[in-house]
């Protein structure tokens, strides 16, 4: 399986964009733990503070689409989506660079 790497924009209604950040932040904290998931930044967009940006990277489909389902339906999701005015998300084919590698294991 390959990683896989996404974009997502949200545009939260007038005024919201912080608060947007925060919730999307306290998601970032939770996925800590998640093996499967190897990268959540949250940025705002300078000139646009009401626009929040997630990029993401998954070790493989599985891994993600099992944080979905998690998530699917949790007070901490409709809360955020409620300051969503627009979302877009954007599929991309990862190439490579520089960036997170894989961990290691000890042999011993």
């Amino acid at each position: 399986m390959s990683r896989i790497a996404r974009h997502g924009r949200l545009v939260a209604h007038e005024g919201h964009g912080a608060e947007l950040a925060e919730l999307l932040l306290t998601a970032a904290a939770g996925l800590e733990g998640e093996p499967g998931c190897e990268l959540y930044l949250v940025n705002r967009q300078t000139d646009a503070p009401d626009t929040i940006w997630v990029t993401e990277l998954w070790r493989d489909q599985d891994a993600l689409d099992a944080v979905l389902e998690t998530i699917k339906g949790s007070p901490e999701t409709t809360a955020a989506m409620k300051l969503v005015a627009a979302a877009e998300m954007i599929e991309l084919d990862l190439l490579g660079g520089k960036g997170p590698t894989p961990p290691t294991t000890d042999p011993a």
